[in-house]
């Protein structure tokens, strides 16, 4: 019978669980001078994963990690999975009547058990030995594959204590990858401020300009081909990966539903950025929550929306006062994600001249949307209406078509408010009137009249 991903990674991790297990008993024998099987604790054999199914062991088999990497990983793990395995570091010192301090450990608001801390992987690893506790040290650098590739990290509480007294933790969405063997849905809120976004349209339904649709076809075929054009054929030398685009012009013209139809037909999820939740007016909170976006998004081959971009990525001012360094800086921070950034990014703009300069030399695209022509307004006024709907006999669509010029967004609420009055009368019949008020209203809300 054929075993599902979590049962895969169950037995894997039982296993890894286990050797784990012995190899802390290892390291608490050898410390302590109690009689040892061992003269180190690398020589406690770690399972084989050569031929195992489960996502654990592909990650780990993919990277190499080695045994030292592999306690480091487990570490991270055991509390979410076996969080009585680390009982063992509760354990006091009965000279001072407290916790050992090579143990390392933190405590959480609600969970009971043992938090480890990089010192509580340097212990099992080197205890008194500075030579391999330096190794240990390095397990947690930037380049390492760890954080490199957002699999776990030290998170510190208090950035001004000892480097291994951080929190080792386990990312979400490699703790998702090692149990229910999917990808982690991160949850909306300050921590990851951005909501995917989906549609149920297609391509058919946007209406753009041929020459727009030609720009956009060619960020999908980045996202088919890019990886072929990066390895196959040798360009990942001159050609950073990722990919860079400028959505700019009025209000309801598709930018949004292009981003959605991108995601959609690319089978890649589509998260637009809140930027009300990030931008913030306190130094270091806007780097901070961008970063958590970033680096959640990073090995997910996410497309990341930011609308309105300008908000954000608007032209940088003089250097008059130590705000305007401050917002300075944040533009740099966000040039540098980018730039790293190996998924596909579209910014969305009202306005292309409110985006600063240095971000625009980086569009790989830059695609402007236009308001649509008398054509397109007759054709997105027949695509809003329903089925059901009957329009009045003196209602012609081509003379409002060619008379008010309007977007697609605008067209759906200005049909939506006439479908309700016509409900609510008890028909289906869409009144000229209706159709005349509403738009008359949408114009009057970027203060024009008719």
């Amino acid at each position: 019978m054929d075993l599902t991903l979590m049962q895969q990674n169950a037995l894997s991790l039982k296993a890894e669980m286990d050797w784990l297990a012995r190899v802390i008993e290892t390291r608490m024998d050898l410390y302590w001078g109690r009689p040892c099987t061992y003269q180190q604790v690398t020589e406690v054999s770690p399972p084989l994963l050569k031929t195992e199914d489960s996502v654990y062991a592909q990650i780990v088999n993919y990277y190499r990690f080695n045994f030292e990497e592999r306690i480091v990983l487990l570490l991270a793990l055991a509390p979410h999975l076996l969080p009585h395995l680390l009982d063992v570091f509760f354990v006091k010192n009965s000279g001072y009547d407290r916790v050992f301090t090579e143990f390392g450990g933190i405590t959480g608001q609600n969970f009971n058990g043992f938090l480890p801390t990089g010192e509580t992987a340097a212990f099992i690893l080197a205890a008194n030995n500075l030579e391999e506790r330096f190794a240990v040290i390095r397990l947690f650098n930037e380049t390492h594959a760890f954080r490199k590739h957002n699999i776990l990290k030290l998170v510190a509480i208090h950035t001004d204590e000892p480097f291994l007294s951080r929190g080792l933790q386990i990312t979400p969405e490699y703790l998702s990858y090692f149990t229910i063997g999917t990808a982690h849905q991160p949850d909306f809120g300050p921590g990851f401020p951005a909501k995917r976004i989906s549609t149920n349209l297609e391509w058919d339904d946007l209406v753009l300009s041929d020459h727009v649709k030609r720009e956009v076809e060619e960020i999908q075929d980045w996202v088919v081909y890019g990886d072929t054009l990066l390895n196959d054929w040798g360009m990942k030398r001159t050609i950073k990966p990722g990919y860079r685009a400028l959505f700019y012009g009025p209000p309801g013209t598709g930018k949004t539903l292009t981003a959605s139809l991108l995601g959609k037909t690319t089978g890649l999820e589509v998260y637009r950025i809140d930027l009300s939740m990030v931008v913030s007016k306190f130094i270091g909170e806007t780097e901070k929550n961008l970063a958590s976006v970033f680096d959640q998004a990073e090995n997910k081959n996410w497309i990341l929306f930011f609308d309105e971009a300008d908000a954000l990525f608007g032209k940088r001012t003089q250097t008059n006062s130590s705000n305007d360094r401050h917002a300075n800086q944040e533009v740099s921070y966000l040039l540098q994600r980018i730039e790293d950034f190996p998924g596909v990014i579209i910014l969305a703009t009202n306005l292309k001249a409110n985006i600063d300069d240095a971000f625009s030399r980086r569009f790989q695209a830059m695609i402007y949307f236009a308001q649509p022509d008398a054509e397109q307004r007759l054709k997105l006024w027949q695509m809003a209406l329903s089925d059901k709907a009957i329009l009045e006999d003196k209602m012609d669509l081509k003379d409002i078509a060619g008379k008010y010029e309007l977007t697609g967004g605008t067209i759906i609420n200005i049909v939506r408010y006439a479908a309700l009055r016509a409900i609510k009368r008890g028909d289906n019949i869409l009144l000229n009137k209706d159709i005349i008020e509403s738009i008359r209203r949408e114009l009057a809300k970027d203060g024009k009249i008719i």
